[in-house]
């Protein structure tokens, strides 16, 4: 407005010309031009540029941009009916101005209604400026602010983690603690959260934490395998947030502040001896939460999520979900896989393959080109086989390089020892095939020492009944296995001297 006046007053009173007003200024020659024709367009004089406000000059300059007041008799909109609506989906404002002017057929224009409604919005908390469509996301985030359960017996505190999800058009919060933030928890809070909401979003919005991202990028982030199928599961899709930008989940950020206002902080005091009994007072101030209004809009979480958010929401799956999990897997020599210290048995043709596996709690799944080719009881004892019958290959072997006999005779190299220990591992296994990988290790490691440390490592192996490759290489780490020899000296040459009385003595 100041540079207005000045060109105003240079025409007025100095008299000059568009062109030197322009040179003067430094401003585009078109620029002065325009406002000197407004200016004789408005008949405004020297004394009106002293007199009036700027507002005024501005209105008589420029009355086709400026917004006229809205008439006394027109009756406002409800603006925050009209910000409610706008969170469904295809409702836009010229629907609702439509819809408002059917009622009032002399109320305020298009434009007027517009900006209004902005003016109206700025008043708004900044997280609430976000408009997210009904049913459209769930932001995930986990509360930097721990909660803390005490073990019963010896008195120690255990932090554990606060996961927060909020839906985006209502901001209806769900809450619960758990152990960590690893896969598992995490894939099951969200179980646990679509539950609570009785639907799914269409979109799911976490953090880029390792649980559900394996790499991040800022346009093709890698979800993590486990974490995808669950969102297979459910019938929707994973999009996290951009790094390092904290207003893509602005609307779970507010719901993690809430909950350590409204839920951590209120039972600081208290002490919880079980998880559960943390969730159970979590969940019961959670409802609190949610029935809480919110400032500005005088209306709840709970009665905005069952308006908008709820009706939007896909149906649950039916079944409970199961978490899997998946591996690649590189096929042993000995036809089986690994999957958590644990070994499950393929079709010997398979080995020396890379193979997927999945697994549940419950089930262990191995699938080679997408095709399922093994299934087996998941075990947990560390070591421990699960071998199919049908995969073993007795009379045929489908790898020419190693066989029991070709095994036995390398060791026969080394010496008795090595060869009594090989025998015996295959021995005390279901089938010789199946001790290949222990032989093997053993070998691998024999090859970086001595044959004399090997046999007697091997001999110590046989006395002591271990047979790991790890008890192997410890032994030959530690020279444990001098042992041996000291003990074979002692029985053979009793120690004798002056000062020993001897067995006579107490004849």
């Amino acid at each position: 407005m100041k540079m207005i006046k000045t060109i105003l007053k240079l025409h007025l009173e100095s008299k000059l010309s568009s062109r030197q007003i322009s040179n003067a200024l430094s401003i585009p020659k078109s620029t002065v031009t325009d406002y000197v024709r407004r200016l004789k367009s408005a008949d405004i004089t020297l004394r009106d540029l002293g007199g009036v406000s700027d507002e005024e000059v501005y209105r008589r300059l420029f009355p086709e941009t400026y917004l006229e007041a809205p008439r006394r008799s027109a009756v406002l909109p409800d603006f925050t009916w009209i910000h409610t609506e706008l969170k469904r989906k295809s409702v836009t404002r010229q629907l609702l101005w439509e819809e408002y002017r059917e009622e009032h057929p002399d109320g305020l224009a298009y434009s007027q209604f517009c900006n209004l409604y902005r003016e109206w919005r700025k008043k708004l908390d900044i997280s609430m400026r976000q408009v997210h469509k009904a049913g459209e996301k769930m932001f995930v985030d986990y509360s930097g602010l721990k909660g803390e359960v005490i073990n019963a017996e010896t008195g120690e505190i255990k932090y554990v983690e606060i996961f927060v999800a909020a839906l985006g058009a209502s901001g209806y919060t769900y809450a619960e603690a758990s152990y960590s933030q690893k896969k598992h928890s995490f894939i099951l809070s969200h179980a646990h959260a679509f539950k609570y909401f009785g639907g799914v979003p269409e979109i799911v919005v976490p953090d880029n934490i390792k649980s559900a991202v394996t790499r991040s990028d800022r346009y093709e982030p890698v979800i993590n395998e486990t974490y995808r199928e669950m969102a297979e599961h459910y019938g929707t899709v994973i999009i996290p947030t951009r790094p390092y930008k904290p207003k893509d989940k602005a609307k779970v950020e507010l719901s993690v502040k809430l909950a350590q206002q409204r839920i951590l902080a209120r039972i600081r005091h208290r002490q919880f001896f079980s998880i559960e009994d943390l969730n159970e007072a979590i969940w019961e101030l959670l409802d609190e939460l949610n029935d809480r209004p919110i400032k500005k809009l005088n209306k709840s979480r709970r009665e905005l999520y069952e308006e908008i958010d709820k009706p939007a929401l896909k149906p649950l799956p039916g079944g409970g979900y199961v978490i899997r999990e998946f591996k690649l897997s590189k096929v042993n020599i000995d036809y089986h896989v690994e999957i958590e210290k644990c070994l499950y048995s393929v079709p010997y043709q398979l080995a020396q393959k890379t193979v997927q596996c999945r697994y549940t709690s419950s089930l262990v799944e191995i699938y080679y080109q997408n095709k399922r080719i093994a299934v087996h009881r998941r075990l947990y004892k560390i070591g421990s086989y699960s071998t199919n019958e049908n995969h073993m290959a007795s009379a045929h072997r489908a790898y020419a390089k190693w066989t029991p006999s070709r095994i036995i005779g390398w060791a026969g190299t080394m010496g008795p020892n090595t060869q009594a220990l090989v025998k015996t591992i295959m021995e005390n296994k279901p089938h010789p095939e199946m001790g290949f990988r222990t032989c093997i290790g053993i070998i691998n490691t024999a090859r970086k020492y001595e044959t004399q440390a090997v046999e007697l490592s091997a001999a110590k192996m046989l006395k002591l009944r271990c047979y790991r490759v790890s008890h192997f290489r410890s032994i030959l780490k530690h020279k444990t296995y001098l042992e041996m020899t000291e003990t074979a000296d002692e029985e053979v040459a009793p120690l004798i001297h002056d000062n020993i009385r001897g067995a006579n003595y107490y004849a």
